[in-house]
């Protein structure tokens, strides 16, 4: 209904492009006006409004800014900040386009498109320009357990926001345990194609032949225990998301056969001659750090630039300050009806034992934790000693201390704590449980 009352302005300077757009959208608007020359826009929003504009981001070097897209959006946004812009990009420009994104584009179509998919991308616009305008939309993302609000969550909530409804690959980075399959699954459930089948695997526990077969299928007979052909996951996946987890992990050779697959958009199942099209969003995770990934030893990096048209870095649990303890009221309360158990109280103690502890395992170590004190726990208010941490991640954090020595270990603890906070006293000393004075005359006494 939203979309049979658009007015939509397309501009480019190709001209078959602008026919193409016309025909397909004539149908299904109230009207669509084309525009060649891109010199002309101030003109052309002067004189009608329009619902929606569709731009492309080069024109032949008419501006010599090497990105006439962002340019001319400048120049929309100027006149009317409220109407939607989408770009046409081509694969080399989705950089350009994400930081497009940034200066107010609502979304890209990237060439060649599938009319299906314009269509659908501009719907959810104007629908939710419709739902602004009548004040009905959420500024919160729909479907996200993710809970939080410090400054270091909000930043990858801002991110969220703005790629989820995008079709651009996303590369989430972070430590184990902090949540980079619920940023996944919140990217899904957030974009256009919600309602398709969101397919998680776990690449880096996959063997060479294993990798073949479940993320591309197989044909009957195709190896000895093939008995009937199968569908692998990025064909089940197909109009939906595919989330590769640990991919990191994966082997050059193994790189090479995701690679092909991406820049082909097909798949050729084991033991089959023919190729099926695929169209998927692709969301990888990785523990790894960026500088190992970077290293092309271990990681082609003409793979890392087509999975990662986006990052999203996971903060650690340590880094996210008051969320610790609201992601701890969250466990309890769940641990708390799950054993029927009454409504519990946290004493200020044990928030105060959350907050200084390190949670090298993050949020699942913070989980886990909460879920043995509400087993253990012999009344309704959780104090300090119903926090027993993880000896397994202490023993992990203590292996770099080579030596009993009671000044080593605390000039060890000092430097590694120094080092995380990358050399902020205050929070180190914090951390540490010491006062800032304390913490410089240890600095001193250890020449640090």
């Amino acid at each position: 209904m939203v979309l049979k009352q658009a007015t939509i302005l397309v501009i480019d300077d190709d001209l078959d492009v602008l026919t193409a757009l016309r025909l397909l959208l004539k149908p299904l608007v109230k009207e669509v006006v084309i525009e060649k020359n891109p010199s002309n826009i101030v003109n052309q929003i002067e004189n009608k409004n329009f619902d929606l504009i569709i731009l492309d981001m080069n024109f032949n070097g008419l501006v010599n800014t090497g990105n006439e897209g962002i340019f001319y959006l400048n120049k929309i946004k100027k006149q009317h900040a409220e109407t939607p812009v989408v770009l046409i990009t081509a694969y080399a420009d989705i950089d350009l386009a994400i930081r497009a994104l940034k200066e107010g584009a609502s979304d890209f179509i990237v060439k060649p498109w599938k009319n299906k998919k314009i269509v659908q991308t501009i719907n959810s616009i104007l629908e939710n320009k419709k739902n602004s305008t009548s004040g009905k939309t959420s500024q919160q993302l729909s479907s996200s357990p993710i809970i939080g609000e410090s400054d270091a969550i909000k930043d990858v909530f801002v991110k969220l926001k703005k790629v989820a409804p995008t079709d651009a690959n996303v590369l989430i980075l972070g430590e184990n345990g902090t949540g980079k399959d619920l940023i996944a699954k919140a990217l899904h459930n957030n974009s256009n194609r919600k309602d398709k089948p969101f397919v998680k695997v776990d690449v880096g526990a996959l063997t060479a032949n294993l990798f073949e077969s479940e993320l591309f299928g197989y044909k009957k007979g195709a190896f000895t225990d093939a008995k009937e052909d199968r569908k692998g996951r990025f064909e089940v996946a197909n109009g939906g998301t595919v989330f590769l987890d640990e991919i990191g992990n994966i082997s050059l050779g193994q790189q090479v056969r995701l690679l092909t697959v991406l820049q082909n958009r097909m798949v050729t199942p084991l033991g089959s001659n023919e190729s099926i099209p695929i169209d998927i969003r692709l969301v990888c995770a990785t523990n790894i750090d960026p500088k190992t990934l970077a290293d092309e030893k271990k990681f082609r990096k003409d793979l890392i630039y087509r999975i990662n048209t986006v990052d999203i870095i996971m903060p650690p649990l340590r880094d996210r300050g008051t969320d610790i303890t609201l992601i701890a009221k969250h466990f309890i309360s769940i641990y708390a009806d799950k054993y029927n158990k009454s409504t519990f109280s946290l004493d200020s103690g044990f928030i105060s034992k959350l907050k200084n502890h390190d949670f090298p395992g993050n949020v699942r170590e913070l989980q886990y934790v909460l879920e043995r004190a509400v087993i253990m726990a012999d009344s309704s208010a959780l104090k300090p000693d119903d926090l027993v941490f993880s000896s397994i991640e202490r023993t992990t954090t203590n292996t770099s201390a080579k030596t009993m020595n009671l000044d080593d270990i605390e000039k060890n603890a000092i430097l590694t704590v120094l080092e995380k906070n990358r050399g902020n006293v205050s929070k180190s000393a914090k951390e540490l449980g010491i006062t800032r004075a304390s913490l410089y005359r240890r600095l001193d006494k250890y020449e640090l």
